[in-house]
């Protein structure tokens, strides 16, 4: 089992969760993270320090989410490993919670 970053996490962007990752799991992207599964070692250390509760083991994805696992995925394989933490946006806390946010993720 792996953990997945999910939709809430688009546009928050906190990285609080790369700090405790022991294996450097997590891909960055313009405005979304997203775990490699093939690395995750599914500690669950990362989802308590999600302060947008974005992530979630695998087989306990909220309903909706579980194309999010595939996504994750599909983007680790294109985006750089991040392993420090980086400042959120700085809107991070206003789009915290907002619904149907998968519309404004960025791939590139």
């Amino acid at each position: 089992m792996a953990f997945v970053v999910t939709e809430n996490c688009i546009k928050c962007k906190y990285t609080d969760c790369v700090a405790v990752c022991p294996v450097d799991a997590f891909h960055e992207g313009p405005n979304f993270l997203a775990i490699n599964p093939e690395v995750c070692i599914d500690c669950d250390l990362c989802s308590p320090e999600c302060p947008a509760e974005a992530i979630f083991q695998e087989d306990a994805l909220p309903e909706g989410m579980e194309h999010y696992r595939q996504l994750n995925i599909d983007l680790a394989t294109i985006w750089p490993v991040i392993t420090e933490v980086i400042p959120a946006p700085a809107d991070a806390d206003e789009w915290d919670g907002v619904p149907d946010k998968e519309q404004y993720l960025i791939v590139e």
